[in-house]
């Protein structure tokens, strides 16, 4: 009995060893973590911006790099400040832009580890070259990412969300130092077949007003501002549900959709050129000749944010034969137009599909043709990045985006001392007479209910 009692107080003083032992252990565990210290995303934006210098520095002014035995010499062109992550403790990720001397543009991954102004990098991949992606990313069951080859991955995987997107926007504006008064003009979107938008809030320093754009119905918020203002932020939030975009009928007349606009002749080279892409299919139907002029833009653009681009000048695609979703839409449209083909552009922001929520890469813009009695979705951009989608944009837009405005040379009463707006994207403002451009950033958060999780893939 004895002997069962000693083993039995061995046994209780063996298990409040292990249970202090454990006690122990969560504490100094819950003692580190407290310890280490909070990352936000500047920090993490310093930190590669840091190590990318000293890189430039050892480089003799560039990053170099190596791709297939090439030696590349790279500068810095952008962080993207949307896509910067904190993956755990002491774990960091973040996505550049790098421009070799050659003129590509290199989007570039890099993984890092420690605290603010400590931070190092454990981990540079290639990404992309001018937009087109090497590798994408998927979700393991175990919330681990890995990478897969872009031949592998799956439409979800490479920004397209079929049927229906349901999701929170947020357009937000820090205001510029002002020392006299400005005015502002901002795209409000607007409910229409193929998504249903409801503004929730608008954060502004002063009342504003809605005015309507008469050509192309446009909607826009308008508001004048003072000095007093400088620095201050508005924020608009909206409630979208968007559906995917196929052909459809429209009884709108398309006559207008035939003419020239600033920025985007009609005739001339635009008609010598398109005459002799289009060839022989002249005796064929719209659709062919619309496909030929999109098959052209896809096998000789480049997809680059790198020298003059962002305007929409048809005339500067042309010539360079680059740009990014303006240059590829505007060319498109003066080469149809040009062929007789009704064609227009609009703008907004595509949703990315491999996440729920954070920021957005800025704005982008498509185009539609008519033919066949309907009009055509195209996203000549997007197809160029990712060929074996080149199909599904000719005719879709996938259902994870917003549409801001629509139309070219935008006549706004009350509007810009500088005249049309080109194209409306982000806010235009003027101080003054001069133009200014306030900072302008995109997020989102995905309404997490079934239907729309069905749809939703993965991270890049």
């Amino acid at each position: 009995m004895k002997d069962l009692q000693i083993m039995y107080l061995f046994v209780l003083a063996l298990a409040m060893a292990c249970n202090t032992s454990t006690r122990e252990k969560k504490e100094e565990k819950d003692l580190t973590v407290k310890n280490i210290p909070k990352v936000v995303t500047a920090d993490i934006e310093e930190g590669i911006k840091a190590n990318i210098a000293k890189k430039v520095e050892e480089g003799g002014g560039y990053f170099n790099m190596t791709m297939e035995g090439e030696e590349l010499r790279l500068q810095l062109v952008r962080v993207h400040t949307e896509y910067l992550s904190n993956l755990g403790p002491r774990r960091h990720f973040a996505c550049v832009d790098l421009a070799d001397v050659s003129g590509d543009v290199y989007d570039v991954d890099f993984f890092l580890k420690g605290d603010p102004g400590t931070m190092t990098v454990t981990e540079t991949t290639l990404h992309k070259l001018n937009g087109k992606p090497f590798y994408t990313w998927k979700q393991r069951k175990d919330k681990t990412w890995y990478r897969m080859p872009i031949q592998n991955a799956s439409s979800d995987l490479l920004g397209v969300i079929e049927g229906e997107d349901k999701f929170e926007f947020h357009y937000e504006i820090t205001l510029p130092e002002m020392k006299e008064s400005a005015k502002m003009w901002i795209p409000v979107p607007q409910s229409d077949r193929f998504q249903t938008v409801e503004l929730k809030t608008i954060e502004a320093p002063v009342e504003h007003q809605i005015l309507k754009e008469k050509n192309y119905g446009n909607s826009i918020l308008y508001i004048e501002l003072s000095p007093e203002h400088s620095g201050q932020q508005l924020e608009l939030v909206y409630d979208v549900k968007r559906q995917e975009k196929k052909p459809y009928e429209d009884d709108s007349s398309v006559t207008k959709y035939l003419n020239a606009s600033l920025l985007m002749p009609v005739g001339d080279r635009f008609q010598v050129l398109a005459d002799s892409i289009i060839g022989q299919k002249h005796n064929t139907g719209i659709l062919m000749q619309a496909r030929a002029l999109y098959d052209y833009i896809i096998d000789n653009m480049r997809y680059m944010k790198f020298g003059k681009y962002g305007s929409g000048d048809a005339v500067y695609a042309c010539d360079a034969l680059t740009g990014n979703c303006t240059e590829f839409h505007s060319l498109f449209i003066s080469l149809a137009r040009s062929a007789g083909i009704p064609s227009r552009f609009a703008v907004g922001a595509s949703i990315p599909s491999d996440r729920d929520e954070g920021g957005i890469d800025g704005y982008h813009c498509w185009a539609e043709f008519y033919a066949e009695g309907k009009w055509w979705p195209v996203d000549i951009s997007e197809a160029n990045k990712y060929t074996a989608l080149a199909t599904y944009y000719f005719g879709r837009h996938p259902a994870n985006r917003i549409e801001f405005s629509r139309g070219r040379d935008l006549h706004i009463e009350p509007g810009p001392h500088s005249g049309p707006v080109n194209f409306l994207a982000y806010p235009v403002m003027e101080i003054g007479k001069t133009p200014a451009f306030p900072e302008t950033f995109f997020s989102f958060q995905r309404k997490a209910d079934k239907e729309a999780s069905e749809n939703v893939a993965s991270l890049p």
